[in-house]
């Protein structure tokens, strides 16, 4: 419990005191990181924070429906005014176009009082008891080591006046590494998430990262245009983890997504791609834990805080290389013209070609001629109507020859969209746990496949270093 303040379970409790007919949900979130940086081969600051979010949603019922009013805050909050507020903010708003009944005490969780785990400064030990000699190593041959490690707990406790109590703890870390050349000329990159550090070795991020640098030490120019490509699992959910993003049933109806048919149809039922590609999201994966229900703290086109505490399960989003479901939210299932079905968010995403097993080592040796990259950033979205990105190549781009890397090439601007850029995939590897490094702040829980890709649109040369 933090110091001076109530427990989660405690606040949550209180913000139902007084609810009203039509009802009210309190979500209390605790966050306890653990987290070290380095820069310049030193460590610069390491620490433990800890930090709670407290979500009230109030409902209203008026005539022609129910309202729902949201007020939210972080800190030692002020618990009476939170929800003073959403009352309030209930009261004053419109009835709800996503409204639908509460989910009930079905499924609530036995631990619900339980309090909030933790970790602390000893569940990064894998990454800190390495780097005094990862230090000693780079400046012996003349290169900087900057980087950072962090490790996480969020408990989410939601608690609804129709007697639902859930909780879950997620786990979740990530380490990422950059080396340079003195003289800033070479970088590379290499990342990994994790749950809880068990399985990561700050040596084979290192390893990865001396390779770039090495492959760096002959420089090659080339020209924007189009190139066969392979992109490591990292770089893969850059882009991948947008197609999720836009996987919105209603705004594919309204005509406003890549996903959009003619008529208020929507492409639900279309094959996308020739490889067959499941891209899906699953709560019981064990690879990365995710709360097994809606949490959803403010309302927006496919997901509604009146599903909050509903079960989640497995959504297919692509099954086969065939656009399987969008996402709807109850209300949003239940008024499409489409057809849509429930299909709420999943906080984990996975894409992977069932049977592959090779690594990119293995796709690299098979390659006559194309690049390599390492990550992108700056991602950006251009045209939702085709999902059509752009965005910046990062810390090494390789040009392979018969199957060899032989060079650093320059950076490039790229213009893609992640859909086009399955469709347009030879070859895929094994899927594995992957770490967005535009993304993963906030969406760590990924597992990609190593693609070969025909004809990438590198749109023109990046002066970026």
């Amino acid at each position: 419990m933090t110091r001076g303040l109530a427990g989660p379970a405690e606040l949550a409790e209180r913000a139902l005191a007084g609810a009203g007919p039509a009802g009210r949900i309190a979500i209390v979130q605790e966050g306890h990181s653990a987290e070290v940086r380095f820069a310049n081969n030193t460590v610069t600051t390491n620490g433990v924070r800890r930090e709670r979010t407290v979500t009230v949603v109030s409902f209203e019922a008026k005539r022609g429906g129910v309202s729902a009013g949201v007020a939210a805050g972080s800190g030692a909050l002020p618990l009476e005014e939170l929800v003073a507020l959403s009352v309030s903010s209930a009261a004053d708003s419109e009835p709800a176009e996503d409204a639908a009944p509460l989910a009930g005490p079905e499924g609530s969780d036995d631990d619900f009082d339980e309090p909030a785990e933790e970790t602390d400064l000893y569940r990064l030990q894998p990454v800190l008891g390495e780097l005094n000699d990862l230090f000693a190593r780079a400046e012996g041959s003349g290169e900087v080591m900057a980087g950072f490690a962090c490790h996480a707990v969020t408990t989410t406790y939601l608690a609804s006046s129709s007697g639902l109590r859930r909780r879950f703890s997620r786990p979740g870390g990530r380490v990422e590494l950059v080396g340079r050349s003195s003289d800033g000329s070479r970088s590379a990159w290499a990342g990994a998430a994790t749950n809880d550090f068990s399985d990561v070795e700050l040596s084979s991020l290192e390893e990865k990262v001396r390779r770039g640098l090495g492959w760096a030490t002959r420089k090659l120019e080339l020209p924007a245009g189009r190139y066969e490509t392979l992109l490591p699992p990292d770089a893969v959910a850059d882009l991948v983890l947008m197609i999720d993003s836009f996987a919105s049933g209603r705004e594919a109806e309204e005509g406003r997504n890549v996903f959009s048919a003619p008529a208020g149809r929507t492409r639900v039922g279309e094959k996308l791609c020739d490889l067959p590609f499941d891209l899906y999201g699953d709560p019981a994966d064990s690879r990365f834990p995710t709360e097994p229900f809606v949490v959803a703290e403010a309302s927006t086109a496919d997901s509604s805080v009146f599903d909050n505490g509903i079960a989640t399960e497995r959504v297919d989003l692509i099954r086969a290389g065939v656009l399987d479901r969008l996402r709807y939210h109850r209300a949003g299932a239940a008024s499409s013209k489409a057809g849509g079905r429930f299909t709420p968010p999943v906080d984990a995403l996975a894409l992977e070609v069932p049977g592959a097993t090779d690594g990119i080592e293995e796709m690299i040796g098979r390659t006559e001629r194309g690049l390599l990259l390492t990550c992108l950033w700056y991602i950006r979205p251009v045209d939702p109507a085709t999902l059509l990105l752009t965005g910046l190549t990062r810390d090494g781009v390789y040009l392979v020859e018969q199957g060899e890397v032989v060079g650093a090439v320059n950076n490039f601007r790229f213009n893609e969209s992640p859909l086009d850029m399955l469709a347009r995939s030879v070859e895929a590897g094994r899927s594995e746990r992957a770490l967005s490094r535009e993304w993963g702040e906030w969406m760590s829980r990924t597992a990609m496949p190593p693609l070969r890709v025909r004809d990438f649109n590198m749109s023109s040369v990046s002066p970026a270093t």
